[in-house]
């Protein structure tokens, strides 16, 4: 099942536009959605999820036109938004069988099946007695998709899931998420570039609440091959090394000294080194030139 926009616009009432005539359409699997912060992924997140009505456009997910009929797309939705409440003194198991009530489960013995299945997922089976206030980052994290995986959705949404976990949870989330997203529709929002590239086998640029480019990540790096060089610089002479040549990153060294990387066609000049091409670098040649590219149909 597809998912497609088309011509999406949606402005707030303080005159922020933050989604601006975006169409795309996206299959089956992880697809990464990335961005800088205030880009408008979690408004289009929200349209998508039926949170909000857009000001134009359409949205349709198969043969369900969700704008006109969003209640058949909620029966195969899962979300997880940004950030999300529980009840303070509910343990998971109870937490999950009562929100399998909620999504219409009666039969008992079904929805307890239904969530020891979901617990296992997401590697919560053991602490399943524990109140789920008292979950770390990432626990709570792995709830929210056992809750989302609950009605067995065919499109599933996380918004900036990883923001904020340490290294082993965000290991372990992307583990959980990689599982549940063989055979759905998984759109994952993330300013985080590894995140991507670890993931998802499609991908789309966003920025202003513009698509800038649509591609997959192999094909992405693939693109920019050769174009990158990085030089050691000293940090007093970044600003000038700015002036002078299109520099897309740069970290610090151990001898306080600078690694630049810079964008060029050719050799921008003696002491440059040719580097290999990396999302990260993907990223921020689009965000600079900011000009939408459609690379996939």
């Amino acid at each position: 099942m597809k998912l497609i926009l088309k011509n999406l616009t949606k402005t707030y009432k303080n005159g922020v536009k933050v989604i601006d005539d975006l169409s795309i359409e996206i299959g089956t699997g992880m697809f990464g959605l990335l961005g800088p912060n205030g880009a408008g992924k979690s408004s289009l997140m929200r349209t998508i999820a039926t949170l909000q009505s857009p000001d134009s456009g359409s949205i349709s997910f198969g043969d369900i036109n969700v704008l006109e009929d969003n209640m058949s797309l909620r029966k195969i939705l899962g979300y997880l938004p940004q950030s999300f409440g529980v009840y303070p003194k509910m343990s998971a198991e109870e937490l999950l069988d009562y929100f399998a009530s909620l999504k219409g489960i009666g039969n008992k013995i079904e929805r307890e099946k239904l969530v020891k299945e979901v617990l296992e997922i997401t590697n919560l089976y053991d602490v399943r007695k524990k109140h789920v206030a008292g979950y770390s980052g990432g626990m709570k994290q792995r709830f929210g998709i056992a809750q989302l995986l609950l009605n067995n959705p065919k499109l599933i949404i996380v918004d900036e899931p990883t923001a904020g976990l340490d290294p082993a949870e965000r290991n372990r989330f992307l583990n959980v998420l990689r599982e549940v997203g063989t055979n759905a529709t998984v759109i994952f929002s993330t300013h985080i570039v590894d995140d991507v590239k670890e993931l998802c086998n499609e991908m789309a640029i966003l920025n202003g609440g513009r698509i800038l480019k649509h591609t997959t990540p192999i094909e992405a790096t693939k693109e920019i091959e050769g174009t990158i060089w990085t030089k050691i610089i000293e940090r007093d002479d970044l600003e000038s090394m700015e002036a002078q040549y299109n520099i897309l990153s740069s970290n610090y060294n151990q001898d306080n000294t600078l690694n630049i990387r810079v964008h060029a066609n050719e050799k921008p000049a003696e002491g440059f080194v040719q580097a290999a091409s990396q999302l990260d670098d993907v990223y921020f040649i689009a965000l600079k030139q900011d000009i939408p590219v459609e690379v996939l149909s």
